[in-house]
């Protein structure tokens, strides 16, 4: 069988390449199966890595019998958010990483996983929010530059309000 146990950024001409979005790229050990190639094959593996890591676009899966697999981040459905200048975007940011959400931060506007409550609560702040087809490539976590927000997805059993009452952790 086929293992991955290291990533690379220096390559040329891969074997194959693999998408995945944002959260199948945050992966430690797990089978995997490269797209089709040209001649219509795939390659499958095992994604065997020391450490838990979010794997990039453009990175090298480096197999065992040195081939490489290229990884591409697919395009996601996320929200843009933008403020109505730099001051307005940073408190904006506070209010996302606040409630542990993943972003992506750039100079003029952050991107986030769609979430009609957080979008609601945006724009309640003044934030123009619209939905957008991109890559989600967020900050890395605090702790080893590995993403460790959690998704909340769509289903929403809990208040997003984590620390406005006091400085505990809750979730009703």
């Amino acid at each position: 069988m086929l293992t991955c146990s290291s990533v690379i950024r220096d390559f040329t001409e891969p074997a194959a390449s693999i998408t995945l979005d944002e959260t199948a790229r945050h992966r430690r050990r797990m089978m995997m199966t490269s797209d089709r190639t040209a001649s219509g094959s795939v390659i499958s593996f095992l994604l065997d890595l020391p450490e838990a890591r979010l794997l990039r676009n453009g990175d090298g899966l480096l197999l065992s019998d040195g081939t490489v697999i290229e990884v591409r981040a697919k395009a996601e459905s996320l929200h843009e958010v933008r403020g109505r200048d730099g001051r307005h975007l940073l408190a904006l940011a506070w209010q996302i990483g606040n409630r542990h959400l993943a972003a992506q931060i750039e100079p003029d506007r952050l991107l986030i996983r769609r979430d009609h409550v957080i979008r609601e609560m945006l724009e309640g702040l003044g934030a123009q929010v619209t939905e957008v087809e991109a890559v989600f490539d967020p900050e890395g976590g605090a702790y080893g530059g590995s993403h460790a927000a959690h998704h909340h997805g769509d289903a929403h059993d809990h208040d997003h309000l984590h620390h406005e009452a006091g400085p505990a952790h809750r979730h009703d």
